[in-house]
């Protein structure tokens, strides 16, 4: 029993943060619903039914509905009306065109928490425009403060704008909204737009800018790879070590650990001889493997780490022991978080296939025979 349970979601079946926000509601105990196309089994790529790998959809039950049916807008009204909170990820105008804006659900349920994920937002001159991960944190400026000196911008991954920015801050907006409606106020709108999530990640960097602590240059600044002890460096045997040793007496158990404690090195903030302190770093950890040097600085201070693969981390002790990686119908994958003391969350299950479950769904919310097949007849369809 999540810290979330007995709140209903329904989510319109989208892509990247949507889900996402789906993901981190469900595993907190949220009942999500997911009302998913009906698509042809070849065509469904990597949600075809039995590949459950589609880790961002898991622990949902699904129905499924053609929302272009003159008749499906009076289906998915009914099942907003028992639903404390809606998700939608499509371009604005998109639900206002199919009858299922917030206007009329608001009208019908006004208790509703609405979840709109757009990259652009629901207003302004790049609201209807296509776009993604990529556009919307090259237009939040965050983009440019990512890469190599002198070099393109480098994309990360889609995690700044598309789950941090996007995702993670739909999933908060909706919460807050909830605990709104349950101290008594009304139902609203949510406007989670990527590009202001992407921005609102990098408000430490405004601040460093204002105070003329950031320069614009890649690789300039403390925490863009500038610095000499806040970078990752190579090992003898291709992998990586992540050096974050900020602190001077962090810095000096790192110059420790190297044995370059009694060595004639340029001060850790004197900007004019980073480069020598880096060509000693890249010198001394290119002389040991990855493995050798984590025995090295096992349990120290120095802020050294490993650079795990995706497939390594699971295999760490540290996420072991706490468990931060579980397995779910065969494919691992991160834990729930954060922890919750008294009501811990978990994964339900894998991502289901569509219409999986759905008349168990439908019951569970409060539809008994007849309205199920008045559900039926209005386009929606579900397996056992």
């Amino acid at each position: 029993m999540g810290v979330l349970s007995g709140i209903r979601v329904l989510e319109f079946e989208g892509i990247g943060p949507g889900p996402f926000a789906g993901m981190l509601l469900a595993d907190m105990g949220a009942d999500v619903l997911r009302i998913d196309r009906p698509v042809p089994p070849e065509d469904l790529g990597p949600r075809r039914s039995g590949k459950r790998i589609d880790v961002p959809a898991r622990g949902r039950r699904s129905v499924m509905l053609d929302l272009k049916r003159p008749d499906a807008a009076d289906a998915a009204l009914s099942l907003m009306a028992r639903a404390d909170v809606i998700i939608e990820g499509y371009r604005p105008g998109t639900m206002e065109r199919l009858g299922l804006g917030p206007d009329v659900a608001l009208k019908h349920h006004p208790k509703l928490v609405y979840g709109r994920m757009t990259g652009w937002g629901q207003s302004g001159p790049l609201a209807s425009c296509a776009g993604h991960d990529l556009n919307y944190i090259a237009l939040s400026g965050v983009l440019s403060g990512i890469g190599r000196r002198g070099e393109a911008p480098v994309p990360p991954l889609n995690l700044v704008g598309d789950y941090g920015g996007g995702g993670m801050l739909l999933a908060l907006g909706i919460v807050a909204a909830l605990l709104n409606v349950q101290r008594g106020g009304g139902g609203q709108v949510v406007d989670a737009a990527m590009s202001e999530g992407a921005a609102q990640l990098g408000a430490v960097i405004w601040g460093l800018l204002a105070a003329g602590h950031w320069k614009e240059e890649r690789a300039s600044n403390l925490l863009d790879g500038g610095t000499p002890w806040y970078d990752s460096y190579r090992t003898r045997d291709g992998g990586y070590m992540a050096v974050g040793a900020v602190e001077a007496r962090f810095y000096a158990s790192l110059l420790d650990k190297l044995g370059l404690s009694g060595v004639d090195l340029p001060e850790q903030h004197d900007r004019a001889g980073w480069p020598v302190l880096r060509q000693h770093f890249e010198n001394v950890f290119a002389s040991r493997t990855r493995d050798e040097w984590c025995a090295v600085f096992d349990g120290s201070d120095a802020c050294v780490s490993p650079v795990l693969a995706f497939s390594e981390a699971p295999g760490h002790p540290h996420h072991q022991a706490r468990g931060s990686f579980v397995e779910v119908d065969g494919v691992v994958q991160p834990a729930p978080a954060p922890r919750f003391s008294a009501t811990p969350s978990t994964v339900k299950g894998p991502a289901p296939a569509r219409g999986e479950r759905g008349l168990e769904a439908l019951m569970d919310w409060g539809f008994d025979e007849q309205a199920v097949t008045q559900l039926r007849e209005q386009g929606l369809d579900y397996r056992l």
